[in-house]
C-alpha cells in the first residue's frame, strides 16, 4: 500500500489561522515578496508561496500547483492561487488556467496585463496612458527608485494597498471575465482582498 500523501501542517503550539493562501507566482522574487509584506499585515491568514525556479510557462505553474496539492493535501481552509502576467502567452496557454480556476470554488487566478509591476503601479498612481511594459517599469522606479526586482517594503502600506484594490477595480469589468484581460488591467486585487479580508 504506497504511504498517504503528507498534509501541510502547522508546527505545534501555532496558532491556527482562518485560512491558508497556497500561492504558485510566475516570478520568483517581486511577487513573494510582495505576498510576504502581506503576511505582516494579516494575523488570521497565512500565505505560503511556492519556489518554483525558473519554470514559469502557464502550463509549468499549473502543473507546480497540482503537484503541491496532491503530495501536500494542504489541510482545510485553504485556496490555491495561481498569479501570473499576461505576457506573452497564448490564449490557449492560459484557457488552461482559466479551466483550472472554475474547477474548485477554492482556486484563483490573479492576472496582470501586461505584468505584475503594473499591480505595483497602482499603490502610487491610477496607471492611465501605461503603453508597455517597459513604460510600467520606468512609471513604477518614479516611486520605487531602487526598484530592480526588489520592494522597498517600507512603501508598501495598508493605506497604498486600499488604493490598489480600488484603482485596480476601477480599470477591470468582471462582465468581460471570459475575455483576455485588456493591457492595463490586474486581478490581482481579488486575491488581495482575500487575503485581507476581516474574519
Amino acid at each position: 500500500m504506497p504511504p498517504r500523501p503528507r498534509r501541510f501542517q502547522r508546527p505545534p503550539g501555532e496558532k491556527r489561522y482562518r485560512t491558508l493562501f497556497v500561492l504558485r507566482t510566475e516570478g520568483s522574487n517581486t511577487e513573494p515578496q510582495y505576498f510576504r509584506i502581506l503576511n505582516g499585515l494579516v494575523s488570521d491568514s497565512h500565505v505560503l508561496c511556492l519556489r518554483g525556479g525558473h519554470a514559469s510557462s502557464p502550463p509549468q505553474v499549473l502543473q507546480h500547483m497540482e503537484t503541491y496539492l496532491r503530495e501536500e493535501d494542504p489541510e482545510p481552509p485553504y485556496e490555491a492561487w495561481l498569479v501570473i502576467d499576461r505576457d506573452q502567452w497564448s490564449n490557449a496557454q492560459l484557457a488552461l488556467l482559466n479551466e483550472w480556476e472554475r474547477r474548485e470554488s477554492n482556486y484563483g487566478l490573479a492576472i496582470s496585463n501586461p505584468k505584475f509591476e503594473h499591480w505595483l503601479l497602482l499603490h502610487f498612481e491610477d496607471g492611465n496612458n501605461v503603453g508597455s511594459a517597459q513604460e510600467c517599469s520606468r512609471r513604477l522606479r518614479q516611486f520605487l527608485p531602487d526598484y530592480d526586482k526588489n520592494i522597498d517594503i517600507r512603501k508598501i502600506t495598508r493605506n497604498r494597498i486600499d488604493e490598489a484594490i480600488r484603482r485596480a477595480k476601477a480599470r477591470h469589468d468582471p462582465a468581460l471575465e471570459s475575455e483576455p484581460l485588456p493591457f492595463g488591467c490586474t486581478t490581482v486585487y481579488k486575491l488581495v482582498e482575500k487575503i485581507l479580508q476581516p474574519d
